[in-house]
């Protein structure tokens, strides 16, 4: 278990805490993105199968298909779950905790539109405007 945690962590230092598309390029060309990532996103977050599946817009059994270390993950769900990790990373330096950022997604929210941020991590573009809030919050926008 303890080198379950250490492997996750290292994953969570390597990935950049915001979502800059030259970045996130040059990571996806220069490292095996595999089950390991997904175990990480689904270990650092409350969110069941479903909402994660979601997310990434594959059925319930692909993403715990996703979960196994012989199975190949599709590059789009590859730079999608890399996006959300980087986010989290983000959410949770801006809220000093994922749990707490967790919650910030599931609140309606004025600049959603009323909707909450969660809705909006099913697109690459979704996940970078939650993003852009959360530049926004850390530069002093109080929603």
């Amino acid at each position: 278990m303890v080198a379950i945690e250490t492997r996750h962590l290292k994953i969570l230092q390597e990935i950049p805490d915001k979502i800059n598309d030259i970045d996130i390029l040059l990571y996806l060309q220069g490292k095996k993105i595999n089950w390991e990532y997904v175990q990480t996103l689904k270990r650092i977050t409350d969110f069941n199968d479903e909402v994660l599946s979601s997310w990434l817009n594959v059925s319930v059994k692909t993403f715990r298909s996703y979960k196994k270390p012989d199975q190949e993950i599709n590059v789009n769900i590859k730079e999608h779950v890399l996006v959300l990790l980087s986010l989290m990373q983000h959410g949770k330096a801006v809220f000093n905790s994922v749990h707490k950022f967790e919650e910030w997604l599931k609140t309606q929210n004025f600049y959603f539109d009323g909707e909450m941020p969660i809705g909006f991590l099913k697109t690459i573009t979704g996940i970078r405007f939650v993003n852009d809030r959360l530049t926004a919050l850390e530069y002093g926008d109080n929603v």
